[in-house]
Protein backbone atom coordinates (compact mmCIF):
# COMPACT_ATOMS: atom_id res chain seq x y z
CA UNK A 1 0.00 0.00 0.00
CA UNK A 2 1.34 3.43 -0.96
CA UNK A 3 1.63 5.77 2.01
CA UNK A 4 2.96 9.25 2.62
CA UNK A 5 4.93 8.34 5.71
CA UNK A 6 7.97 9.20 7.80
CA UNK A 7 10.93 6.92 7.18
CA UNK A 8 11.14 5.80 10.80
CA UNK A 9 7.46 4.90 10.89
CA UNK A 10 7.75 3.01 7.60
CA UNK A 11 10.66 0.97 8.97
CA UNK A 12 8.70 0.27 12.16
CA UNK A 13 5.82 -1.05 10.07
CA UNK A 14 8.19 -3.23 8.02
CA UNK A 15 9.71 -4.66 11.19
CA UNK A 16 6.26 -5.32 12.63
CA UNK A 17 5.20 -7.10 9.43
CA UNK A 18 8.23 -9.37 9.93
CA UNK A 19 6.63 -10.65 13.17
CA UNK A 20 9.41 -10.11 15.73
CA UNK A 21 8.79 -11.81 19.06
CA UNK A 22 11.12 -9.67 21.17
CA UNK A 23 11.95 -5.98 20.66
CA UNK A 24 14.37 -4.24 23.02
CA UNK A 25 15.78 -0.78 22.61
CA UNK A 26 16.99 2.34 24.37
CA UNK A 27 16.08 5.70 22.83
CA UNK A 28 18.72 7.78 21.08
CA UNK A 29 18.27 10.24 18.24
CA UNK A 30 17.70 9.72 15.37
CA UNK A 31 16.37 6.15 15.78
CA UNK A 32 13.87 6.86 18.59
CA UNK A 33 10.82 7.20 16.34
CA UNK A 34 11.31 3.63 15.10
CA UNK A 35 11.09 1.97 18.50
CA UNK A 36 8.44 4.42 19.72
CA UNK A 37 6.21 3.32 16.86
CA UNK A 38 6.94 -0.36 17.54
CA UNK A 39 6.16 0.05 21.26
CA UNK A 40 2.80 1.56 20.33
CA UNK A 41 2.03 -1.36 18.02
CA UNK A 42 2.91 -3.85 20.76
CA UNK A 43 0.93 -2.02 23.45
CA UNK A 44 -2.15 -1.74 21.23
CA UNK A 45 -2.05 -5.44 20.42
CA UNK A 46 -1.53 -4.86 16.70
CA UNK A 47 1.85 -6.57 16.97
CA UNK A 48 1.31 -9.82 18.85
CA UNK A 49 2.65 -12.06 20.15
CA UNK A 50 5.59 -9.77 20.85
CA UNK A 51 7.29 -8.56 24.02
CA UNK A 52 8.65 -5.02 24.05
CA UNK A 53 11.31 -4.79 26.73
CA UNK A 54 12.30 -1.42 28.14
CA UNK A 55 15.98 -1.48 29.08
CA UNK A 56 18.32 0.90 30.89
CA UNK A 57 20.97 1.22 28.18
CA UNK A 58 22.02 0.20 24.70
CA UNK A 59 24.35 -2.41 26.15
CA UNK A 60 21.33 -3.93 27.89
CA UNK A 61 19.31 -3.75 24.66
CA UNK A 62 21.80 -5.88 22.74
CA UNK A 63 22.24 -8.21 25.72
CA UNK A 64 18.49 -8.81 25.86
CA UNK A 65 18.44 -9.40 22.09
CA UNK A 66 21.20 -11.99 22.52
CA UNK A 67 19.31 -13.82 25.23
CA UNK A 68 16.03 -13.72 23.32
CA UNK A 69 17.61 -14.92 20.09
CA UNK A 70 19.40 -17.76 21.90
CA UNK A 71 16.04 -19.05 23.13
CA UNK A 72 14.64 -19.08 19.60
CA UNK A 73 12.79 -15.76 19.47
CA UNK A 74 12.93 -13.51 16.40
CA UNK A 75 14.69 -10.48 17.88
CA UNK A 76 15.11 -6.85 16.86
CA UNK A 77 16.65 -3.65 18.18
CA UNK A 78 17.78 -0.24 16.89
CA UNK A 79 20.38 2.33 17.83
CA UNK A 80 22.72 5.06 16.58
CA UNK A 81 26.06 6.75 17.24
CA UNK A 82 27.17 6.61 20.90
CA UNK A 83 24.47 4.02 21.53
CA UNK A 84 26.10 1.68 19.02
CA UNK A 85 29.46 2.18 20.73
CA UNK A 86 27.91 1.42 24.12
CA UNK A 87 26.77 -1.93 22.66
CA UNK A 88 30.15 -2.93 21.24
CA UNK A 89 31.04 -5.78 23.60
CA UNK A 90 27.61 -7.32 23.10
CA UNK A 91 27.72 -6.66 19.34
CA UNK A 92 30.80 -8.85 19.04
CA UNK A 93 29.12 -11.46 21.23
CA UNK A 94 26.03 -11.55 19.00
CA UNK A 95 28.07 -12.25 15.89
CA UNK A 96 30.51 -14.57 17.63
CA UNK A 97 27.60 -16.66 18.87
CA UNK A 98 25.99 -16.69 15.41
CA UNK A 99 22.67 -15.20 16.53
CA UNK A 100 20.33 -13.88 13.78
CA UNK A 101 19.45 -10.52 15.32
CA UNK A 102 18.33 -7.66 13.05
CA UNK A 103 19.25 -4.12 14.08
CA UNK A 104 18.57 -0.75 12.51
CA UNK A 105 21.43 1.74 12.72
CA UNK A 106 20.16 5.26 12.09
CA UNK A 107 23.56 6.60 11.10
CA UNK A 108 24.82 9.53 13.16
CA UNK A 109 28.22 11.07 13.82
CA UNK A 110 30.27 9.93 16.81
CA UNK A 111 31.49 12.48 19.37
CA UNK A 112 33.46 14.17 20.68
CA UNK A 113 32.64 16.89 19.91
CA UNK A 114 28.94 16.16 20.33
CA UNK A 115 27.10 16.06 17.02
CA UNK A 116 23.66 14.57 16.39
CA UNK A 117 23.67 14.82 12.60
CA UNK A 118 24.34 12.22 9.96
CA UNK A 119 27.48 10.56 8.80
CA UNK A 120 28.62 6.91 8.71
CA UNK A 121 31.19 6.98 11.51
CA UNK A 122 29.11 4.77 13.81
CA UNK A 123 28.44 1.74 11.62
CA UNK A 124 31.84 2.00 9.91
CA UNK A 125 33.46 1.62 13.32
CA UNK A 126 31.85 -1.84 13.52
CA UNK A 127 32.82 -3.03 10.04
CA UNK A 128 34.96 -5.84 11.47
CA UNK A 129 32.50 -6.96 14.15
CA UNK A 130 31.12 -9.89 12.15
CA UNK A 131 27.73 -8.31 11.41
CA UNK A 132 26.42 -8.09 7.85
CA UNK A 133 25.99 -4.41 6.96
CA UNK A 134 23.41 -3.22 4.43
CA UNK A 135 23.05 0.46 3.44
CA UNK A 136 19.73 1.93 2.25
CA UNK A 137 19.62 4.62 -0.41
CA UNK A 138 15.98 5.56 0.21
CA UNK A 139 13.18 4.94 2.67
CA UNK A 140 11.63 2.46 0.24
CA UNK A 141 14.85 0.52 0.23
CA UNK A 142 15.08 0.73 4.03
CA UNK A 143 11.63 -0.86 4.29
CA UNK A 144 12.50 -3.60 1.81
CA UNK A 145 15.91 -4.31 3.33
CA UNK A 146 14.51 -4.93 6.80
CA UNK A 147 12.19 -7.62 5.48
CA UNK A 148 15.06 -9.18 3.55
CA UNK A 149 17.38 -8.84 6.57
CA UNK A 150 15.31 -11.17 8.73
CA UNK A 151 15.35 -13.82 6.01
CA UNK A 152 19.09 -13.40 5.47
CA UNK A 153 19.95 -13.42 9.18
CA UNK A 154 17.90 -16.51 9.91
CA UNK A 155 19.06 -18.51 6.90
CA UNK A 156 22.74 -18.04 7.80
CA UNK A 157 22.34 -17.58 11.57
CA UNK A 158 24.25 -14.30 11.54
CA UNK A 159 23.26 -10.79 12.77
CA UNK A 160 22.44 -8.05 10.26
CA UNK A 161 22.63 -4.26 10.52
CA UNK A 162 20.39 -2.25 8.22
CA UNK A 163 21.93 1.22 8.05
CA UNK A 164 19.83 4.24 7.08
CA UNK A 165 20.96 7.84 7.19
CA UNK A 166 19.81 9.59 10.34
CA UNK A 167 17.40 12.51 9.83
CA UNK A 168 17.98 12.47 6.06
CA UNK A 169 15.94 9.25 5.81
CA UNK A 170 14.61 8.56 9.31
CA UNK A 171 12.74 11.86 9.56
CA UNK A 172 11.89 12.40 5.89
CA UNK A 173 8.24 12.06 4.93
CA UNK A 174 7.79 10.61 1.45
CA UNK A 175 5.81 8.06 -0.50
CA UNK A 176 6.65 4.49 0.45
CA UNK A 177 5.02 1.24 -0.64
CA UNK A 178 4.47 -0.66 2.62
CA UNK A 179 3.62 -4.30 1.80
CA UNK A 180 0.75 -6.27 3.25
CA UNK A 181 1.05 -8.84 6.01
CA UNK A 182 0.15 -11.56 3.53
CA UNK A 183 3.01 -10.55 1.20
CA UNK A 184 5.57 -10.56 3.99
CA UNK A 185 4.33 -13.86 5.42
CA UNK A 186 4.68 -15.46 1.99
CA UNK A 187 8.26 -14.14 1.67
CA UNK A 188 9.54 -14.58 5.24
CA UNK A 189 9.06 -18.07 6.72
CA UNK A 190 8.59 -18.61 10.46
CA UNK A 191 11.85 -18.52 12.41
CA UNK A 192 13.51 -21.93 12.72
CA UNK A 193 16.74 -21.35 14.66
CA UNK A 194 19.88 -23.29 13.78
CA UNK A 195 20.82 -23.26 17.46
CA UNK A 196 18.57 -22.83 20.49
CA UNK A 197 18.70 -23.18 24.24
CA UNK A 198 16.36 -26.06 25.12
CA UNK A 199 16.20 -27.73 28.57
CA UNK A 200 15.26 -30.99 26.87
CA UNK A 201 18.36 -30.88 24.66
CA UNK A 202 21.00 -28.96 26.64
CA UNK A 203 23.93 -27.28 24.85
CA UNK A 204 26.29 -24.42 25.65
CA UNK A 205 25.96 -21.29 23.53
CA UNK A 206 29.08 -19.27 24.27
CA UNK A 207 31.38 -21.99 25.53
CA UNK A 208 34.97 -21.18 26.45
CA UNK A 209 37.24 -21.89 23.47
CA UNK A 210 41.03 -22.00 23.74
CA UNK A 211 43.80 -21.80 21.14
CA UNK A 212 43.06 -25.31 19.92
CA UNK A 213 39.82 -24.21 18.15
CA UNK A 214 39.42 -20.41 18.36
CA UNK A 215 40.89 -19.78 14.92
CA UNK A 216 38.57 -22.37 13.40
CA UNK A 217 35.53 -20.75 15.04
CA UNK A 218 36.53 -17.36 13.63
CA UNK A 219 37.19 -18.90 10.23
CA UNK A 220 33.68 -20.36 10.20
CA UNK A 221 32.31 -16.87 10.88
CA UNK A 222 34.26 -15.66 7.85
CA UNK A 223 32.91 -18.54 5.73
CA UNK A 224 29.36 -17.59 6.73
CA UNK A 225 29.93 -13.99 5.64
CA UNK A 226 31.28 -15.18 2.31
CA UNK A 227 28.18 -17.36 1.86
CA UNK A 228 26.13 -14.19 2.22
CA UNK A 229 27.67 -12.89 -1.02
CA UNK A 230 25.69 -15.60 -2.85
CA UNK A 231 22.58 -15.47 -0.67
CA UNK A 232 22.02 -11.69 -0.67
CA UNK A 233 21.51 -11.47 -4.48
CA UNK A 234 19.31 -14.57 -4.37
CA UNK A 235 17.09 -13.05 -1.67
CA UNK A 236 16.99 -9.77 -3.59
CA UNK A 237 15.83 -11.54 -6.77
CA UNK A 238 13.18 -13.46 -4.84
CA UNK A 239 12.01 -10.22 -3.25
CA UNK A 240 11.75 -8.53 -6.65
CA UNK A 241 9.69 -11.42 -7.98
CA UNK A 242 7.33 -11.28 -5.02
CA UNK A 243 7.01 -7.51 -4.55
CA UNK A 244 7.62 -6.23 -8.08
CA UNK A 245 10.58 -3.94 -7.38
CA UNK A 246 14.34 -4.32 -7.26
CA UNK A 247 15.79 -3.67 -3.83
CA UNK A 248 18.86 -4.69 -1.90
CA UNK A 249 21.55 -6.82 -3.51
CA UNK A 250 25.29 -6.25 -3.36
CA UNK A 251 25.98 -3.24 -5.58
CA UNK A 252 24.00 -1.12 -8.00
CA UNK A 253 25.49 0.50 -11.08
CA UNK A 254 24.16 3.72 -12.57
CA UNK A 255 25.21 4.77 -16.08
CA UNK A 256 28.59 3.05 -15.75
CA UNK A 257 28.68 1.17 -19.08
CA UNK A 258 30.95 3.66 -20.89
CA UNK A 259 31.91 5.81 -17.91
CA UNK A 260 35.46 7.09 -17.67
CA UNK A 261 34.82 8.49 -14.18
CA UNK A 262 32.78 6.58 -11.60
CA UNK A 263 31.69 7.82 -8.19
CA UNK A 264 31.35 5.16 -5.47
CA UNK A 265 29.08 5.94 -2.52
CA UNK A 266 26.75 4.46 0.10
CA UNK A 267 23.36 5.48 1.48
CA UNK A 268 21.18 8.45 0.67
CA UNK A 269 24.09 10.37 -0.88
CA UNK A 270 23.57 8.24 -3.98
CA UNK A 271 20.49 10.27 -4.91
CA UNK A 272 22.53 13.47 -5.12
CA UNK A 273 25.32 11.65 -6.93
CA UNK A 274 22.90 10.31 -9.56
CA UNK A 275 21.46 13.80 -10.13
CA UNK A 276 24.97 15.11 -10.67
CA UNK A 277 25.79 12.25 -13.04
CA UNK A 278 22.68 13.06 -15.11
CA UNK A 279 23.59 16.74 -15.31
CA UNK A 280 27.17 16.02 -16.38
CA UNK A 281 26.03 13.39 -18.88
CA UNK A 282 23.84 16.08 -20.46
CA UNK A 283 27.03 18.15 -20.88
CA UNK A 284 28.82 15.26 -22.57
CA UNK A 285 30.89 13.98 -19.64
CA UNK A 286 31.16 10.19 -19.40
CA UNK A 287 30.48 9.73 -15.70
CA UNK A 288 28.61 7.11 -13.68
CA UNK A 289 27.94 5.93 -10.14
CA UNK A 290 28.27 2.73 -8.19
CA UNK A 291 26.18 2.29 -5.07
CA UNK A 292 27.46 -0.11 -2.42
CA UNK A 293 24.42 -1.74 -0.86
CA UNK A 294 26.26 -4.52 0.96
CA UNK A 295 29.37 -3.21 2.71
CA UNK A 296 29.96 -6.31 4.82
CA UNK A 297 30.67 -8.83 3.49
CA UNK A 298 32.63 -6.78 0.97
CA UNK A 299 31.52 -7.66 -2.61
CA UNK A 300 35.01 -7.48 -4.09
CA UNK A 301 34.28 -9.26 -7.38
CA UNK A 302 31.17 -7.19 -8.11
CA UNK A 303 33.01 -3.95 -7.34
CA UNK A 304 35.93 -4.98 -9.55
CA UNK A 305 33.61 -5.90 -12.41
CA UNK A 306 31.70 -2.62 -12.18
CA UNK A 307 34.78 -0.38 -12.00
CA UNK A 308 37.38 -2.06 -14.18
CA UNK A 309 36.58 -0.02 -17.31
CA UNK A 310 36.88 3.40 -15.66
CA UNK A 311 39.93 5.64 -15.89
CA UNK A 312 39.35 7.18 -12.49
CA UNK A 313 37.27 6.34 -9.42
CA UNK A 314 36.11 8.75 -6.73
CA UNK A 315 35.04 7.11 -3.47
CA UNK A 316 32.87 9.64 -1.65
CA UNK A 317 32.48 8.51 1.94
CA UNK A 318 30.88 9.94 5.05
CA UNK A 319 33.42 8.61 7.54
CA UNK A 320 37.06 9.30 8.31
CA UNK A 321 39.70 6.78 9.41
CA UNK A 322 41.83 9.24 11.36
CA UNK A 323 45.48 8.79 10.48
CA UNK A 324 44.94 7.26 7.04
CA UNK A 325 41.85 8.79 5.41
CA UNK A 326 39.17 6.71 3.76
CA UNK A 327 37.42 3.55 4.93
CA UNK A 328 35.48 2.37 1.88
CA UNK A 329 38.24 3.49 -0.49
CA UNK A 330 40.67 1.04 1.11
CA UNK A 331 38.30 -1.80 0.25
CA UNK A 332 37.85 -0.44 -3.27
CA UNK A 333 41.61 -0.48 -3.75
CA UNK A 334 41.72 -4.10 -2.58
CA UNK A 335 39.00 -4.99 -5.09
CA UNK A 336 41.02 -3.33 -7.87
CA UNK A 337 44.34 -4.92 -6.93
CA UNK A 338 46.44 -5.46 -10.04
CA UNK A 339 44.45 -2.97 -12.16
CA UNK A 340 46.13 0.35 -12.94
CA UNK A 341 43.39 2.80 -12.00
CA UNK A 342 43.40 6.07 -10.11
CA UNK A 343 41.31 5.79 -6.92
CA UNK A 344 40.59 9.06 -5.11
CA UNK A 345 39.30 9.25 -1.54
CA UNK A 346 36.77 12.01 -0.92
CA UNK A 347 35.79 12.61 2.71
CA UNK A 348 32.47 14.44 2.73
CA UNK A 349 29.42 15.22 4.81
CA UNK A 350 30.98 14.66 8.23
CA UNK A 351 28.70 15.70 11.06
CA UNK A 352 25.83 16.34 8.68
CA UNK A 353 27.51 18.90 6.40
CA UNK A 354 25.44 19.12 3.19
CA UNK A 355 26.87 17.48 0.07
CA UNK A 356 25.54 19.53 -2.82
CA UNK A 357 25.42 18.96 -6.55
CA UNK A 358 27.47 22.17 -6.91
CA UNK A 359 30.28 20.67 -4.81
CA UNK A 360 30.06 17.35 -6.65
CA UNK A 361 30.19 19.14 -10.03
CA UNK A 362 33.37 20.93 -8.96
CA UNK A 363 34.83 17.70 -7.60
CA UNK A 364 34.17 15.71 -10.76
CA UNK A 365 35.51 18.44 -13.04
CA UNK A 366 38.73 18.52 -11.01
CA UNK A 367 39.00 14.75 -11.35
CA UNK A 368 38.47 14.82 -15.12
CA UNK A 369 41.08 17.56 -15.44
CA UNK A 370 43.58 15.46 -13.49
CA UNK A 371 43.73 18.03 -10.68
CA UNK A 372 42.25 15.98 -7.84
CA UNK A 373 44.65 14.81 -5.09
CA UNK A 374 44.52 11.26 -3.78
CA UNK A 375 42.59 12.41 -0.68
CA UNK A 376 40.16 15.33 -0.64
CA UNK A 377 38.12 16.80 2.21
CA UNK A 378 35.11 18.17 0.34
CA UNK A 379 34.19 21.77 1.25
CA UNK A 380 36.74 21.90 4.07
CA UNK A 381 37.10 25.46 5.43
CA UNK A 382 40.88 25.68 5.17
CA UNK A 383 41.00 29.24 6.51
CA UNK A 384 39.28 28.10 9.68
CA UNK A 385 41.68 25.16 10.05
CA UNK A 386 44.78 27.27 9.38
CA UNK A 387 43.78 29.82 12.03
CA UNK A 388 43.46 27.05 14.60
CA UNK A 389 46.77 25.47 13.58
CA UNK A 390 48.46 28.87 13.90
CA UNK A 391 46.88 29.34 17.34
CA UNK A 392 48.11 25.91 18.39
CA UNK A 393 51.62 26.65 17.16
CA UNK A 394 51.76 30.05 18.90
CA UNK A 395 51.12 28.84 22.44
CA UNK A 396 50.88 25.53 24.25
CA UNK A 397 47.70 26.38 26.17
CA UNK A 398 45.68 26.97 23.03
CA UNK A 399 42.40 25.49 24.27
CA UNK A 400 39.99 22.93 22.78
CA UNK A 401 39.71 22.94 18.99
CA UNK A 402 35.93 22.66 18.97
CA UNK A 403 35.29 25.75 21.06
CA UNK A 404 37.99 27.75 19.29
CA UNK A 405 36.45 27.01 15.88
CA UNK A 406 32.97 27.90 17.09
CA UNK A 407 34.25 31.23 18.44
CA UNK A 408 35.95 31.96 15.14
CA UNK A 409 32.65 31.28 13.39
CA UNK A 410 30.67 33.35 15.89
CA UNK A 411 28.69 30.28 16.93
CA UNK A 412 27.67 29.18 20.42
CA UNK A 413 28.95 25.95 21.98
CA UNK A 414 26.22 23.65 23.32
CA UNK A 415 26.30 20.81 25.81
CA UNK A 416 25.52 17.12 25.30
CA UNK A 417 22.31 16.13 23.52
Amino acid sequence: MLKQIEGSRAVAEAVALSRPEVICAYPISPQTHIVEALSTLVKSGQLAPCEFINVESEFAAMSVAIGASATGARSYTATASQGLLFMVEAIYNASGLGLPIVMTVANRAIGAPINIWNDHSDSMSQRDSGWIQLYAESNQEAVDMHIQAFRLAEELSVPVMVCMDGFILTHAVEQVDVPSQEQVDAFLPPFEPRQVLDPDDPVSIGAMVGPEAFMEVRYLAHVTQMQALDLIPEISRTFEGAFGRASGGLVRSYRTEDAETIVVALGSLLGTVKDTVDELRAEGERVGALGITTFRPWPSEEVRRALRGAKRILVVEKALAVGIGGVVSLDVRVALSGIDQAVHTVIAGLGGRPITTTSLHRLLRSAVAGELPETTFLDLDRGLVERELARRGAKRKSGPHAENLLRDLGAVAVGPV
